[in-house]
């Protein structure tokens, strides 16, 4: 990797995805997407390693392919966005051998707690127009029902509806700001 000591680089919301995935019924995964973010990572130095990151999710965005679902995510039962319109994450990125751990402050529904995800670097290339770019993809696990997203019923065989888990895994393609 190059080009990139003290430089400032922006999440391409053209080409990242933001996804999650929560097991449904205990027997299947059910996956969104979040459709509006963005972030920032600042980078110190030429491997990325100890750059800052800070993004934004608009949790209005969110996308589950049903409508209603959505509504019902969107409603005080669950991300509650007309009192908590953000989730928020700011964090570090340190260099692991092979890959990066981001370790950082996220903040969901007023809870701010710390947690440890996964980050591969996978790539770095000129866009079309000679702009530098840079990708990674991020896994990581958190417990719902620490931000408080607590709701959930008994099916008539005794399992929940909802497992408590939720899979997070962000494709993120970031681009260098012109100095």
């Amino acid at each position: 990797m190059t080009e990139n000591v003290n430089s400032t680089w922006t999440i391409d919301l053209n080409h990242s995805e933001v996804q999650f995935k929560v097991k449904h019924l205990a027997v299947s995964n059910v996956a969104g997407i979040f459709k509006i973010f963005k972030g920032e990572v600042l980078c110190k130095a030429e491997d990325f390693d100890n750059a800052e990151i800070s993004c934004e999710i608009d949790v209005d965005s969110i996308y589950t392919n049903q409508e209603k679902r959505d509504n019902d995510l969107r409603s005080p039962e669950f991300f509650d966005t007309e009192k908590f319109p953000k989730i928020l994450f700011t964090g570090l990125l340190q260099k692991e051998t092979d890959n990066y751990k981001l370790t950082g402050e996220l903040t969901l529904r007023g809870i701010v707690k710390t947690v440890v995800m996964e980050a591969e670097f996978t790539g770095i290339g000129k866009g079309r127009f000679g702009d530098t770019r840079v990708g990674f993809e991020v896994t990581g696990k958190i417990n719902r029902k620490d931000f408080g997203l607590t709701w959930n019923m008994l099916t008539e065989a005794g399992g929940f509806v909802i497992g408590d888990e939720i899979k997070l895994h962000f494709d993120i393609q970031l681009l260098k700001e012109k100095a």
